[in-house]
């Protein structure tokens, strides 16, 4: 009967005791890798995101019938996000899986995993650090926007930009306007009402009758007609809170779908990335020359 020759057997004892140590020594995450296709994708998203602002502003205009319409610039800021999340996404994914360490003694479907986790990963890096970069960003222009705004109060005698502005001042508009007439604290307290009102849904009964009586005494209409304006303002500051909210709501889900496909097409490009890396490596090693070559 015949025996396995002893060194054979050594070696076979040897390598079963050493893979699960270089195994367990390994680790599963090249982060150099993650880090580095995060930041290219990083990158990519704020330079094609500055073209595409800037193709944008260069679409519009402020004069009418002339430029593309909101609603058409909307759809094409949509459709550009989600192609900024491929390219930028698929491109730090495929850095990734080609700049990783290789797995040995690994099974080819943990390599797959590996490196479809590697390609989330640095989606999840870069959505990180994009998101923190942009939110610097807005602080910034907010900040700027406020000193702006801030001055232009003081030379407009106080008056402070609101969302409600436009329909507390159709609320006060008479046939006969008064130009050094200064209403701004009134505004700001039915500016109040508005705002609580929106909140509630309707105007309490008390808040109605006080703006009644006040749009009645500033603007001289009659009691009816002074109702009847203030059931009207509200109701359009209603549908427009609505608009509003709809329109944002659109734009997170359409944003949801972007990140998701930015997602998706970071992990694919990864297990390409993997697959050519581990493939060239195959094809450089001296073992597969010496086959190829017998």
């Amino acid at each position: 009967m015949a025996q396995t020759p002893a060194p054979a057997v050594d070696r076979q004892s040897r390598s079963a005791e050493t893979s699960p140590q270089t195994e367990a020594s390994s680790s599963g995450v090249s982060w150099a890798a993650v880090f580095a296709g995060a930041m290219v994708a990083t990158a990519l998203s704020l330079i094609l995101l500055a073209l595409g602002a800037g193709m944008g502003l260069s679409s519009i205009s402020p004069w009418s019938n002339v430029g593309a319409s909101a609603s058409t610039v909307g759809k094409a800021a949509i459709m550009w996000l989600i192609v900024v999340q491929i390219i930028a996404s698929a491109m730090g994914g495929y850095l990734a899986g080609r700049l990783r360490t290789k797995w040995v003694n690994i099974h080819t479907d943990e390599v797959y995993f590996r490196d479809t986790a590697h390609g989330f990963l640095v989606w999840a890096v870069a959505l990180v650090i994009t998101a923190a970069f942009l939110a610097s960003a807005a602080t910034s222009m907010v900040g700027g926007a406020a000193t702006a705004a801030n001055a232009m109060g003081n030379q407009a005698e106080g008056r402070n930009l609101d969302p409600n502005s436009y329909f507390v001042d159709t609320l006060f508009r008479s046939d006969h306007p008064v130009p050094d007439r200064n209403d701004a604290p009134v505004k700001a307290e039915v500016g109040l009402i508005f705002a609580n009102a929106l909140k509630r849904g309707d105007i309490p009964t008390r808040d109605k009758t006080y703006l009644i009586d006040l749009v009645a005494a500033k603007t001289g209409l009659s009691q009816t007609d002074a109702e009847k304006r203030v059931s009207e303002v509200f109701t359009e500051s209603q549908q427009a809170a609505d608009t509003a909210r709809k329109e944002v709501a659109h734009s997170l889900y359409w944003l949801f779908l972007a990140l998701l496909i930015g997602a998706f097409c970071a992990s694919y490009a990864a297990t390409i990335g993997g697959r050519q890396r581990d493939h060239m490596k195959q094809y450089s090693s001296p073992c597969f020359r010496e086959c190829d070559s017998s």
